[in-house]
């Protein structure tokens, strides 16, 4: 299976509560703090949702 790494490039500040739910369940919450996750079909769905907050990159 393959990973992905998310790190969070903007802010979650004034964001709805989904929003900042969703940060939270990917393992971010902070400007540049970095999560490495497996890439299925539930973090894609969170990725997708957040995707203007997040820069994401494969995993070596």
């Amino acid at each position: 299976m393959s990973k992905v790494i998310v790190k969070q490039v903007r802010s979650d500040i004034g964001r709805t509560p989904a929003v900042r739910a969703t940060l939270k369940a990917l393992g971010l919450g902070r400007i540049n703090k970095q999560a490495e996750l497996p890439l299925n079909e539930a973090v894609k769905g969170m990725i997708k949702k957040v995707d203007y907050l997040l820069e994401v990159k494969a995993a070596k």
